[in-house]
């Protein structure tokens, strides 16, 4: 049964409130950053709610604080706000300090990528993937739909340490109809075939999708992976995928080549010895300050729906040629 699309942050947040009445261990912190769902939280926990202000550097503060306390922290802000603005508060009191002491600590970054498309550059979000990541102990989780993002849950209430769960901020599409992927293995098949296989994360699987079912009416056949857990996904799992394919294609809606999940599948192919080919597809090194769709924007920086199926059929056509 097909189901409603719905935003990713309501159905997470809808999640927590309904939690809050049963666990009192959660806390919920928010950088002046609202939503109908979250006005019924502060009217419903106002002991466990607290609105810092535009200050998410303290934020991050108060929520390490309360984390140490015993609480199982979610912390509420716009994307690039919630990772950039703070990102010496989350390396020394979430990420180093975790190293030493059991916190939970949930950052929520709504407007991942181009989410917000009319806001410009200063609130869309390309390099949070690249700089969560690169800081040990932070989870980072990238889903693509909102049945995805509400199973995240889970995942924050049952382990520690702290996460960041990059959210969309557009409606999207629902491609998990029947039940969210295995969080276990970390990434989910959605296609196989014998050559090339497409790695996405986030907004960038719904074009991986898009591509392939292209390709396929035109007699092509290319591999999907979601990779929605970008920290701790099953390494030998994946590889087990991956090493039956003869060449990688990397989708993000973050910047190519400067250390997000590019690099990641990089590093990753290098440590298992894979002799695969590598393609990267990302937006171009450079902020844009035009306006308009999500689609046009995309297809100005390099990862539109037509851009990557051109990247695509030339590297497919490139494996054709070696063996002609």
């Amino acid at each position: 049964m097909s189901q409603k699309p719905l935003a990713m942050r309501d159905v997470l947040l809808n999640r927590i409130w309904l939690a809050m009445a049963e666990d009192h261990t959660i806390f919920f912190t928010s950088a002046d950053f609202g939503s109908p769902i979250l006005d019924k939280i502060r009217s419903d926990f106002p002991d466990r709610f607290l609105n810092v202000g535009i200050a998410e550097q303290n934020l991050i503060n108060v929520s390490a604080g309360l984390a140490l306390e015993g609480y199982t922290v979610f912390a509420y802000a716009i994307a690039p706000f919630i990772t950039m603005r703070c990102y010496e508060q989350i390396r020394v009191n979430l990420a180093l300090l975790s190293e030493v002491r059991d916190m939970n600590v949930n950052l929520i970054g709504v407007g991942a990528g181009y989410s917000y498309v009319v806001s410009g550059p200063t609130h869309q979000c390309y390099e949070d993937i690249t700089l969560m990541r690169a800081m040990p102990n932070v989870q980072v989780l990238s889903p693509a739909d909102h049945v995805c993002a509400a199973s995240l849950f889970d995942r924050c209430i049952n382990t520690m340490g702290p996460k960041y769960i990059r959210l969309d901020a557009q409606v999207l599409p629902v491609i998990y109809h029947g039940a969210p992927p295995d969080f276990e293995r970390g990434f989910y098949i959605h296609r196989t075939s014998k050559t090339v296989c497409l790695v996405a994360t986030g907004y960038m699987l719904h074009t991986a999708i898009n591509v392939a079912n292209n390709l396929a009416d035109m007699g092509q056949s290319v591999g999907v992976i979601d990779l929605f857990d970008i920290s701790n996904f099953s390494e030998e799992q994946l590889l087990k995928v991956l090493s039956s394919y003869s060449g990688i294609i990397t989708l993000e809606e973050g910047f190519r080549g400067r250390g997000g999940l590019d690099s990641m599948i990089f590093d990753f192919m290098a440590r298992k010895g894979m002799n695969a080919r590598m393609l990267n597809i990302g937006v171009k090194g450079a902020y844009r300050f035009e306006l308009g769709s999500r689609t046009e924007l995309h297809e100005q920086v390099g990862i539109g729906p037509e851009t990557v199926q051109q990247q695509v059929t030339s590297f497919l056509q490139s494996f054709s040629n070696l063996h002609s």
